[in-house]
């Protein structure tokens, strides 16, 4: 008897943790190819559910790579004005716009900003974050613990490193690459 109950609490917790993994990964579809992205709910669970919110919601679909340094990182997210298809659209103005919701609360942890890593992107306060995110190119450690790190690409980067990258150091992108579409994986 005890065996059977100890197989079925086995058998319950790895259908949960399955369950829980897959609500967690997120489908990034570029021109060059579909990239797939764990979110770390237990780091940043405010940063995951807005994003995944906003994701769901369709609100990232035709938003541009606004921002991206070669060997460093790449930057979208403003639904306000980096969405492609919105009569807001601004180019120049890409990079300082967010969602309709409230900014977020700063989630710093010890999670490195190594290749792959997905943070929020937000101003000199720290508690600016909105919608907007970048995707590390490379290792960046001099972000960790002062960017609320909350995903990493676990299939697809080569994709990631696709994407066109900046004419200067400011990273500013002529012609950018844009989100096809971003959802939770189903």
């Amino acid at each position: 008897m005890k065996k059977n109950i100890v197989l079925f609490i086995l058998l319950f917790l790895t259908i949960f943790n399955n369950a829980n993994t897959k609500e967690n990964l997120m489908i990034l579809e570029l021109k060059y190819g579909k990239v797939e992205i764990e979110l770390f709910n237990d780091v940043a669970p405010n940063h995951v559910k807005r994003f995944k919110t906003l994701a769901n919601e369709g609100k990232y679909d035709g938003v541009v790579f606004h921002r991206v340094i070669d060997g460093f990182m790449a930057q979208s997210g403003d639904v306000k004005f980096g969405n492609s298809s919105s009569p807001d659209f601004n180019i120049s103005l890409a990079g300082t716009g967010g969602s309709d919701l409230p900014n977020l609360k700063a989630e710093f942890s010890n999670t490195s900003h190594e290749r792959g890593t997905l943070s929020a992107a937000r101003s000199a306060d720290p508690n600016s974050a909105n919608s907007q995110f970048f995707i590390c190119l490379d290792t960046a450690p001099h972000l960790d613990r002062q960017y609320s790190a909350f995903g990493k690409v676990t299939k697809g980067m080569e994709f990631i490193d696709m994407i066109k990258k900046g004419v200067s150091q400011s990273g500013t992108v002529d012609n950018p690459d844009k989100i096809i579409s971003l959802r939770s994986k189903n």
